[in-house]
């Protein structure tokens, strides 16, 4: 479940019109489920699970059901007559799409990326002179040469001190399960190392160059015998590789006291002399630093309890620590290399002015991440949603700052030597963009580093409003919509929020996503709910553990607001989630299945009971919680979306997409919530699961899949809303 950004890809419409009639859509009956019940006792309460026969993938059955369900899902869009011209839409204007440069990293006064260029399958990794040199690009690698069906991709990549090489994590059909590959920036040649299990979907992975280049350090995951099979993808550690030597000969380094669970992320200090190891407790948000010298001596920095989720080094001998112990809004700290003692820090960024509940969002303002460059600090702060720039140096004395367009935000900062840094910035209604801030100058330059797209939004808005949540908490929502556009509650409405792991929701464009509702008189509407960072760590914890409920309080009453101020009614009204937002989905769509029309849930979790037991669910824990526990036991079953499925329930219109190489959530939670929901609904809505082998969670899906599966989901909504397409118009 954890999150990177991706260049994301738009979907398209031509003209449409609103139907008073759904399309004369096939709905087959779906195969036969047997129920075989499993009962088990949690906390004392003893609770039956008709579908658990579905968890088990390696039975025959199971992939006979699935092949069924997907048959019944296919058969169901083949009679959707509009379909072909919707696909065929879709793939010529993302083929029409500029190209995306993101991952920036700057090594040995070389700029590094993944380029992104449909109608390429994959990303490619590139190195170019400048941000305002993209003639100058020259690729790595190129992933599309080494599969016709782009099921290569990159899952990271790390750049050698100097630029001579570079690593990166390579997987196949987005099972994240990746090895690292050595190529040769200057020829592109690929070295012989080939080092296994440095990523997984479970805790992620990292690389760091020694400074000589002669090796790197990553992290590994068990290889062989050496934990028992459910142990194979925890207890992760950090290795060294020397080139040209056999992986099996690498040596260890640190990770053997490690949490079973423990994340782990390098980076190495710009001269090479330091290794940082932040240590993640699962995906609770809480953080131990280890820090390695010259001699490789390890110091511990700072422990679970500490507060401190960020550590970065500064130009001037100096660690730069996010704490947010007592902070909960964020504080920077400065410490000296030469006295590496935590109570020694001092701030040098206090937190945001402001009681933290105001109504003036800068008033609540959290810092979100950083960047110590050659006498500056940057600090990304996040208002609610929106970001804004502050500069200050070395000791926290405030200089100029870049401005950002309304309603924006930073996606990444890039230092490029001495005090400039590249922002990458975008609105709702604006493409991408690389921003070079010159410190010298306090300007902020754009560079030939931007997107371009082939739809414009001179007749849209932005709407920030504030839907209020049962428990009285404004929570923001995000309106994009025609400028004059009439509240009478007849316009069609795409509902999208998060709301977890303190991952925010930020301001991102929309393109043709976005085009579709607008020129049909529809409204998209974006989501800042609790369980995210939007408002600092308070608003991440008020929506986490025994809190969740309050995300799904926030999202229904981000779309009773909806309703209440007549912009849509619950027969226009269509929802869409993934991961923890199809989670989201889930709990609202049982809490409230009236307030619906259709409902995209892409890779949800439904099982809250069970979903720990898997690999990727044993380091939600911290974020989750555990049945083990009795008050989060309490909390999990009470929102738990699978168990509060109800039989003779009118449920909306539903699509599940999920990916067999999915290892942060197991495709089986989609299966048994779709059994689950095909037994008790008593609508003649359609149920349906689409089950894709040749992706997983998402992160690294070929194009062309994507592309199917967008005209799917685009489908499916004109579909169940009453949307007519009319290509050509």
């Amino acid at each position: 479940m954890k999150a990177t950004r991706l260049p994301q890809t738009f979907l398209s419409v031509c003209l449409i019109a609103i139907s008073a009639f759904a399309q004369n859509s096939s709905i087959p009956k779906p195969p036969d489920t047997p129920e075989h019940p499993v009962t088990d006792e949690y906390q004392g309460v003893k609770i039956a699970d008709d579908y658990r026969w579905l968890e088990n993938w390696d039975d025959a059955a199971v992939k006979q059901w699935s092949a069924a369900e997907n048959a019944r899902t296919r058969e169901y869009f083949d009679h959707l007559s509009t379909r072909p011209a919707i696909r065929a839409r879709v793939a010529q204007l993302i083929a029409a799409s500029s190209a995306a440069f993101y991952d920036l990293q700057f090594r040995g006064g070389m700029l590094f990326a993944q380029k992104y260029q449909p109608p390429q399958q994959q990303p490619v990794l590139v190195v170019l002179r400048s941000a305002d040199d993209p003639a100058s690009t020259k690729v790595v690698f190129d992933p599309n040469s080494t599969s016709n069906k782009g099921s290569v991709s990159v899952d990271f990549y790390v750049p050698s001190f100097g630029g001579k090489y570079v690593a990166a994590a390579l997987s196949e059909n987005g099972s994240e399960d990746s090895a690292a590959h050595v190529f040769e920036v200057s020829t592109g040649k690929e070295l012989s190392d080939v080092v296994p299990r440095v990523n997984f979907a479970t805790a992620a992975g990292s690389i760091a160059w020694k400074a000589d280049s002669s090796g790197f350090y990553y992290t590994r995951y068990p290889q062989g015998s050496e934990r028992p099979p459910e142990d194979a993808n925890f207890y992760q550690q950090i290795f060294f590789h020397k080139l040209g030597n056999d992986p099996r000969e690498d040596t260890y380094v640190i990770g053997k006291d490690f949490p079973r669970i423990a994340e782990i992320q390098l980076r190495a200090s710009d001269d090479g002399r330091w290794l940082l190891a932040a240590v993640g407790n699962g995906d609770g948000g809480q953080f131990a630093h280890y820090l390695m010298d010259a001699d490789g001596k390890w110091t511990q920095l700072t422990h679970f309890e500490d507060g401190i989720v960020s550590v970065k080094f500064g130009s001037d001998q100096a660690l730069y620590l996010l704490s947010r112990n007592g902070a909960p809004r964020g504080q920077i700290l400065r410490l000296p290399l030469a006295h590496l003692n935590l109570a020694q820090a001092k701030v040098v960024v206090p937190q945001s002015a402001g009681s933290g509940s105001s109504a003036d969002e800068s008033d609540r303002a959290s810092i979100e991440s950083f960047i110590p460059t050659w006498g500056h600090l940057y600090v990304i702060d996040i208002m609610g949603g929106p970001s804004r720039v502050r500069v200050f140096d070395n000791h926290g004395k405030v200089l100029p700052a870049p401005p950002l367009p309304p309603i924006s935000a930073v996606y990444g900062g890039v230092p490029i030597g001495g005090g400039d840094v590249l922002f990458d910035t975008t609105t709702y209604l604006d493409p991408p963009a690389w921003y070079r801030f010159d410190a010298a100058s306090g300007k902020a330059v754009r560079t030939a580093l931007f997107e371009t797209s082939a739809v414009k939004f001179d007749d849209a808005e932005v709407v920030r409003d504030f839907a209020i949540s049962k428990d009285g908490t404004r929570v923001p929502v995000n309106i994009i919509r025609r400028k004059g556009t009439k509240l009478d509650g007849s316009h069609p409405a795409l509902l999208t929020g998060y709301g977890g792991y303190g991952i925010s929701t930020k301001p991102f464009f929309q393109g043709f996503f976005a085009r579709l509702w607008l020129d049909q008189g529809g409204i998209f509407v974006d989501t800042n709910l609790r369980g995210g960072a939007e408002y600092g760590e308070e608003w991440h914890s008020a929506g986490n553990l025994t809190h969740k409920q309050n995300v799904f309080d926030d999202f229904i009453a981000c779309a009773q607001y909806l309703i209440d101020q007549k912009y849509t009614s619950p027969a226009h009204l269509a929802i869409m989630g993934g991961s923890n937002g199809g989670l989201l989905m889930g709990a609202a769509f049982t809490q409230r299945p009236d307030l619906f029309r259709a409902v995209v849930s892409f890779v949800g979790i439904y099982d809250m009971l069970r979903v720990e037991l898997d690999p990727n669910g044993a380091f939600n824990v911290t974020e989750f919680g555990t049945v083990k526990d009795p008050g989060q036991f309490k909390a999990l079953y009470a929102y738990s979306p699978y168990h509060h499925v109800k039989d003779g329930t009118a449920y909306p219109a539903i699509l599940m997409p999920t990916g067999e190489n999915d290892h942060r959530v197991n495709p089986m939670e989609s299966r048994k919530m779709t059994a689950r929901l095909q037994a008790a609904s008593s609508s003649d809505h359609p149920i349906l699961l689409r089950t894709t082998s040749s992706a997983g969670h998402g992160i690294g899906t070929a194009l062309d899949e994507q592309i199917e599966e967008e005209a799917d989901v685009f489908s499916f909504l004109f579909d169940q809303l009453g949307i007519k397409y009319m290509p050509g118009k």
